[in-house]
C-alpha cells in the first residue's frame, strides 16, 4: 500500500533515476519512495557500458543486484594507422536486465511504470491519469531535450544483436573500430561478443547533424558483417541520438528548467560526460551521493544536487574543450585522427579520461606534441561559440 504522502518521488526511470532509488532505498531503507517512469519499463531501450575501473567498491555494490556482462582480457581499439589491446575489463547493463534488477530490488511499493507526470512541483507529482502524488522531496531524471542554452554536435548510433551461425570469433570488446570509412563524421564500429555465437554491433558516427538515418546504418552494420562472413538474424535493435556538448551557460540552462524545490538530477540535471556519453560512472556517483544526502533533511536536496551540477560542468571543462577542437577544428572525414592519436598514450590516462577524471597531468599530455589538427583552426574553434543543441531527438 501506497502511504498518503512519499518521503521521495523520483520522476524518471532510467539509469538515472533508477539508481539513485536503488541507493537512497539501500542507504535509507526506512524512506518511503516512488519511482515513476512513463514507459512499461524502467531504463529504455538500451545498452550502458563502462570499464571496471571506472567504479570504486561503493559504485561496485550499487550495480551488484543487476544481471550484466562481465568480459576479461581487456578490450581493442582498432584505427587506420594502428590497433591496440588494453588491459582494462569492461562491463555492460541491458535495459531489460536493468528493469528485472529494479523490480527485484525495489519495495513493490516503489514501482510505478506506465505513469507519465504531467505536472511536477516542490510538493509532489500530478501525473496524467490525475491522480496527485504528495511528496516531501521531488527528484527530476527525465529525459532530457534540445537546449539553447548548449552548444556541440551529436553521437548519433544504431546498435544490433545478432546471432551468427557459426562463431564470431571476436573474444574481447572493441571499443572502437575505425578502420570503416569515415563518410563525413567520425564513424566507428563498436562490439560486444555476448556468447561464441551472439554479438553486439553498433555503428557509431559523431556528426554535425543529429538525423539518423536507420536504414543506413543497418546496411552499414550488414556491410560489415559480410566483410568478416558472419550469416546471422537480429535478435534485437536499439538506436539513440546524443548531444556532445562543447560549451554554453550552463547557469541558464539549469534555470530555464529547474523549478522552485524541486531537485534537478540525471542527464537532464548535467551529469553526464560531455564527451563520450559513458554515463555509469557519472550516475553511480551521483546516485551514492544523493542517497547519503536523504538520510538527513530532504528540504537541503535541491540546493546539494544543484552545487554537485555546478561543479561537475567546471570539473568537466576539459572535455568540452576536445569535443569543441574535435567538431570544430577537425574535418569530418579527418576526425577519427583526434582518438588514434589519443589510443597512443598511457592506458592509465585513457583510463581516467573515460571515468572523466583526469588529471591536470593527464590534461597536459592530451594536448602537448603534434596536433592532429591545424593549429590555426584549433585556436579559432576555441574562440568560437559553437551550434547550440536547439535540435535533434533524444534516445
Amino acid at each position: 500500500m501506497q502511504p498518503d504522502k512519499l518521503d521521495i518521488a523520483i520522476i524518471g526511470g532510467g539509469l538515472a533515476g533508477g539508481l539513485i532509488a536503488l541507493a537512497i532505498h539501500r542507504a535509507a531503507p526506512q524512506r518511503s519512495l516512488g519511482l515513476f517512469e512513463a514507459g512499461a519499463s524502467y531504463g529504455g531501450n538500451h545498452r550502458w557500458s563502462w570499464f571496471e575501473e571506472d567504479l570504486g567498491p561503493a559504485g561496485t555494490a550499487l550495480l551488484g543486484p543487476f544481471e550484466k556482462m562481465e568480459w576479461t582480457g581487456g578490450n581493442e581499439v582498432r584505427f587506420p594507422a594502428h590497433s591496440r589491446r588494453l588491459s582494462s575489463n569492461y562491463r555492460s547493463l541491458d535495459s531489460r536486465d536493468f528493469d528485472a534488477g529494479l523490480r527485484r530490488h525495489l519495495p513493490q511499493s516503489a514501482i510505478h511504470t506506465g505513469c507519465r507526470a504531467q505536472g511536477i512541483d516542490a510538493q509532489g507529482v500530478t501525473l496524467a491519469s490525475g491522480e496527485r502524488i504528495a511528496a516531501s522531496a521531488v527528484i527530476d531524471c527525465r529525459d532530457a531535450g534540445p537546449s539553447e542554452h548548449l552548444t556541440g554536435g551529436w553521437q548519433v548510433f544504431l546498435g544490433q544483436h545478432l546471432r551468427t551461425v557459426a562463431p564470431h570469433g571476436v573474444d574481447r570488446p572493441v571499443i572502437m573500430d575505425a578502420t570503416v570509412e569515415q563518410p563525413g563524421a567520425y564513424r566507428f564500429v563498436y562490439l560486444l561478443p555476448l556468447s561464441a555465437t551472439e554479438i553486439f554491433v553498433e555503428d557509431t558516427y559523431y556528426a554535425d547533424s543529429p538525423d539518423l538515418d536507420a536504414e543506413l546504418l543497418r546496411g552499414r552494420i550488414a556491410a560489415y558483417a559480410q566483410a568478416r562472413d558472419w550469416q546471422s538474424e537480429t535478435l534485437h535493435e536499439e538506436t539513440g541520438v546524443l548531444p556532445v556538448i562543447t560549451g554554453g551557460d550552463f547557469v541558464a540552462y539549469r534555470s530555464s528548467l529547474s523549478r522552485a524545490g524541486v531537485t534537478l538530477a540525471g542527464a537532464k540535471g548535467g551529469f553526464v560526460h560531455p564527451l563520450t556519453s559513458y554515463t555509469v560512472p557519472v550516475a553511480v556517483e551521483n546516485a551514492l551521493a544523493i542517497a547519503e544526502a536523504a538520510r538527513g533533511d530532504l528540504s537541503r536536496l535541491p540546493a546539494f544536487v544543484e552545487a554537485r551540477a555546478q561543479a561537475h560542468w567546471r570539473r568537466t571543462a576539459f572535455y568540452r574543450l576536445l569535443g569543441k577542437m574535435l567538431f570544430e577544428a577537425a574535418e569530418p572525414a579527418e576526425r577519427y585522427r583526434v582518438f588514434q592519436r589519443f589510443y597512443r598514450l598511457p592506458e592509465p590516462l585513457i583510463a581516467r579520461f573515460y571515468a572523466a577524471k583526469s588529471t591536470t597531468l593527464d590534461k597536459i599530455r592530451i594536448l602537448s606534441g603534434k596536433p592532429p589538427v591545424p593549429v590555426g583552426r584549433a585556436i579559432k574553434a576555441l574562440l568560437g561559440k559553437g551550434a547550440p543543441l536547439v535540435q535533434g531527438q533524444r534516445p
